[in-house]
């Protein structure tokens, strides 16, 4: 609910605030302790908004009873919700999806076809919400996360630098010992380095990926493709953000990356990006 505004008055930033307090409250678990973008957080939270205001009654008091994974799932259905509004290229039959936890949240019906036929109705509804509410009351709390996460990505970045130089020697040529000769290049009857054959590969935080589930996707699609697989090595409750394939050939790189820079791939619900790994240091001919 927004509270009553009218010319004669105003309403301080602080006053406003505490209005607006238990939707303060779940933005901050999800920016802070979900660690979920500060912007798309904020046109979660203006989504269930936007579902009250249309009929759905107390949406964030009961999302905020919920423990936290349920959380992170309502937003992960809330960021479908949002790019259904936005995408009128999606046929209302063509929905097959659903949404489950916000259902049985709300006790209601309400499915992916109510946001495809609604979708002007809630297009204007999120941008006024977005508009006059969002981005007034949320504005401290999301510039504290946008801070706190710039630093945390420049100590994150300084770390996988470190750990990459130290898996980095792991596909160097002259390792044999470790990844072995590797396979021969049959037109020029060389060995093919290491280096050569591998992908970087990174996943988002917040949305573990497993060594097992990386394994099983790719020799899904690709076959026996991967010569060794080397996940970042973290803390047990911790979780991997990049890891380096040795696949046995060339081909098979090129294969899976597609003539493209970077290939982003959805491994069980879960974004993997893809690109060519590049030794530092190589030594270039001169």
């Amino acid at each position: 609910m927004i509270p009553p505004q009218s010319s004669s008055f105003s309403i301080s930033d602080q006053e406003f605030n505490m209005f607006h307090n238990i939707d303060r409250t779940l933005y901050s678990l999800l920016v802070v302790d979900l660690w979920r973008d500060p912007v798309e957080a904020l046109r979660f939270v203006a989504l269930w908004l936007w579902l009250e205001r249309v009929g759905f009654r107390h949406v964030v008091k009961k999302i905020l009873s919920l423990p936290y994974v349920l959380i992170n799932e309502l937003a992960d259905e809330a960021f479908v919700c949002l790019n259904l509004v936005h995408n009128d290229e999606v046929s209302t039959p063509a929905l097959a999806n659903d949404v489950p936890l916000m259902q049985n949240l709300l006790h209601s019906d309400l499915c992916l076809r109510f946001f495809a036929e609604n979708r002007d109705v809630a297009t204007r509804g999120l941008a006024k919400i977005t508009t006059e509410v969002c981005r007034r009351v949320f504005r401290d709390i999301m510039q504290v996360a946008i801070e706190r996460n710039t630093a945390a990505r420049s100590l994150e970045q300084q770390k996988q630098h470190v750990q990459v130089q130290q898996l980095q020697a792991i596909v160097q040529p002259g390792l044999a010992q470790v990844v072995g000769h590797g396979p021969i290049n049959t037109r020029t009857n060389e060995v093919v380095p290491a280096g050569d054959r591998t992908m970087f590969v990174t996943f988002s935080k917040g949305y573990p990926v497993q060594e097992w589930e990386v394994r099983e996707f790719f020799t899904r699609l690709y076959g026996d493709c991967i010569e060794s697989l080397h996940m970042q090595e973290v803390m047990p409750n911790e979780q991997s953000l990049f890891a380096l394939i040795v696949c046995y050939s060339t081909s098979t790189v090129e294969m899976i990356l597609n003539g493209s820079g970077k290939v982003k791939f959805n491994i069980n619900g879960k974004h993997v990006w893809a690109r060519k790994f590049v030794p530092k240091n190589r030594h270039q001919p001169s």
